[in-house]
């Protein structure tokens, strides 16, 4: 557990290192009771939330090229933010489509006609024992939880001893669970079933009826972010965070930053960054690096385009979510960071008739009069490194006048960086304006 002692007084600096959710949120937070300082080491505050101007058939229309949607069931938190600080949200599809090149296989799962948009499909024996493999996996999930939390296994070890067949990995869990996660094959072979299943089981993604409804922000994620900033004493953008030193016998002013500003003293810092960034940047302890150091991020590449070539090759099968891939998961690319095209059309509002899609890596380069834009986004990758430095988190957690936080604390997505950013406040003594983390609830 942290210090208590350690615990700046208010009215403290506390600086707050990377502005995506989880570091703007708890810049946010402290800065009721604390003076806080924001560094961001990019051209723009909110990380994942990057919203871009789109001009199309005569029109301008904000558009997401990171975090794009969130639901009514896991998300409680972010909802109570959005409505307390007035974000407008509108309802969004999160349908799921898969395309692979060898062998030809296109379906989604919107309905049965998008089931059986292949008419192929409807005869073909592989396809036919993927579906059933579906429903039995659906079925015994909860079982199956129940078993790895007792005997934990990866989720490749739990397929195999249940002996699910390649089709219904190839075509369906492994290509979901990777544009879940922007993470590869391998690794999410590598997942630990428990997490896996308990991720699916809250999301509800293993069931028909009941699924949560998915929303997306009205005029895009920078809405929220653009009314959080005002809240923070001091923000910096481009200004990059270049060493993070700590002298604990010091009463006050034990931290020292070097940035793109110069050296500065705080009281405290919350490190809101990628964990490797948090390593190379700290005056890192052993105890800091046996939690940290083994964590990993999967780099991913995102291009927005309006090249429909990127799509399912069939019109029916486009999805919300589209899986691209040229053959089988596990023999084309296992290593391979996963190819996936968003359709934003479907996820947010737009006033185009044009296809605006976001696709990350991939395997074939669009129309380079199609592309309007590239971004780099890491996302951490969910393996049993990463489960065990959740772990022991608290046991580094407020030590040497630092906190840490990120997605990487929970499922990797936008509520677990929020989530993070409330239990640094809570280490605060800082009140959460809606009262408690609802997660769980």
């Amino acid at each position: 557990m942290q210090d208590i002692a350690r615990i700046p007084a208010p009215g403290s600096r506390i600086a707050v290192v990377g502005s995506g959710i989880a570091g703007l949120a708890s810049a946010w937070l402290l800065a009721q009771r604390y003076h806080v300082t924001l560094f961001e080491s990019g051209s723009y505050f909110g990380g994942h939330s990057n919203t871009v101007d789109v001009t199309l058939e005569g029109k301008t229309h904000p558009v997401d090229t990171g975090f794009l949607v969130h639901n009514d069931l896991t998300y409680p938190n972010l909802i109570a933010l959005f409505e307390l600080l007035g974000v407008p949200v509108h309802q969004s599809d999160m349908s799921f489509g898969v395309s692979i090149d060898r062998p030809d296989i296109e379906w989604a799962g919107t309905n049965l006609a998008c089931v059986f948009a292949q008419k192929s499909n409807l005869i073909r024996p592989a396809f036919l024992s993927m579906l059933r493999d579906i429903l039995r996996f659906n079925r015994a999930a909860e079982s199956y939880l129940k078993e790895v939390q007792q005997c934990p296994m990866t989720l490749g070890e739990l397929l195999s001893r249940y002996n699910y067949g390649k089709p219904m990995q190839d075509w369906y869990l492994l290509p979901m669970a990777a544009a879940i996660w922007s993470s590869s094959v391998k690794d999410i072979l590598g997942f630990p079933a428990q997490t896996f299943l308990k991720f699916c089981l809250n999301h509800r993604l293993l069931q028909i009826e009941g699924r949560p409804q998915w929303r997306t922000v009205l005029g895009g994620s920078r809405e929220y972010v653009k009314a959080m900033l005002p809240k923070i004493q001091v923000t910096r953008l481009n200004c990059a965070v270049r060493g993070v030193k700590r002298d604990p016998s010091l009463a006050q002013g034990g931290v020292e930053i070097t940035s793109s500003a110069g050296g500065e003293t705080f009281d405290g810092v919350v490190m809101a960054c990628h964990a490797p960034t948090s390593c190379a940047v700290l005056d890192l302890q052993e105890d800091e690096r046996a939690v940290l150091g083994g964590i990993r991020y999967q780099p991913n590449t995102a291009v927005l385009h309006t090249d429909a070539s990127l799509l399912p090759r069939r019109r029916k099968v486009w999805s919300a979510w589209n899986y691209m891939s040229e053959g089988s998961a596990q023999q084309d690319g296992i290593a391979r960071p996963v190819a996936v095209s968003y359709l934003i059309n479907k996820l947010q509002p737009l006033p185009f008739k044009t296809p605006v899609v976001v696709t990350l890596n991939s395997f074939k380069a669009p129309d380079p009069e199609a592309v309007i834009a590239h971004f780099d986004y890491d996302h951490p990758v969910m393996d049993t490194k990463l489960i065990e430095a959740q772990r022991q988190l608290p046991s580094i957690q407020g030590q040497r006048r630092t906190w840490f936080c990120g997605a990487w604390c929970g499922y990797g997505f936008h509520e677990d960086g929020l989530r993070s950013a409330i239990a640094v406040a809570n280490d605060f003594g800082v009140p959460i304006p809606w009262g408690r983390d609802l997660y769980g609830n």
